[in-house]
C-alpha cells in the first residue's frame, strides 16, 4: 500500500530533522547568549532560549506545548485519513508539521524552544528553522488559497 500525501510526511520529516539537527549543534557549540556573527550587525547566531510563542508572547504558558502536539495530530489525521492533497498543500502542511513537531519537542524536553537565528538589520526577534517552516508552510498555504486555481491540477499519485 503506498502512502497517500507522500510529499506531506516527507517534508514534514526532513523539516523536523533539519530543525532538531540545527537545534543540537547549537546546544553543543553555545554557550546561552553566545553569538557568532556571521555578517557582523546583520546576521549572527546567537543562542537564547524562549518559553513563549512568536514574538515571546505567552511567556511561562505550559499549553504551548499541548497546542504543539494537537496541531501536529491533527495534521497527521487530515494527511492520513483526508484526501490527496495538492502539491502546494502537501508542502504547506508538511512544513508546519516539521515546524510544529520541533518546537513542541523542545517545550516537552526543555520547558523551552531553542532559538539562534539573529537577523539583526530589522531588529527581528531570535528566531529557529521551525519558525521558518511554519512561516513559509502559512505562505505556501497563502498561495493556494489566491492562486490555487492557477496552479496544475491535483497529481492524484502522491
Amino acid at each position: 500500500m503506498k502512502l497517500k500525501n507522500h510529499w506531506f510526511w516527507s517534508i514534514g520529516i526532513a523539516s523536523l530533522l533539519l530543525d532538531q539537527l540545527t537545534k543540537y549543534w547549537v546546544l553543543q557549540n553555545f554557550s546561552l547568549g553566545e553569538t557568532w556573527p556571521l555578517w557582523s550587525g546583520v546576521f549572527h547566531f546567537t543562542y537564547v532560549t524562549n518559553t513563549g510563542a512568536a514574538f515571546s508572547m505567552f511567556q511561562g504558558s505550559i499549553w504551548l506545548r499541548w497546542l504543539s502536539l494537537v496541531v501536529s495530530l491533527g495534521l497527521m489525521a487530515m494527511a492520513y485519513f483526508g484526501p490527496r492533497l495538492h502539491h502546494w498543500e502537501q508542502l504547506a502542511y508538511g512544513l508546519i508539521l516539521g515546524g510544529a513537531l520541533g518546537n513542541g519537542i523542545d517545550r516537552f524536553l526543555f520547558g523551552y524552544v531553542v532559538d539562534f537565528l539573529d537577523f539583526r538589520l530589522i531588529r527581528f526577534p531570535v528566531f529557529n528553522l521551525a519558525d521558518v517552516s511554519i512561516n513559509i508552510g502559512i505562505i505556501c498555504l497563502l498561495i493556494v488559497s489566491f492562486f490555487g486555481q492557477y496552479l496544475p491540477a491535483k497529481n492524484h499519485k502522491s
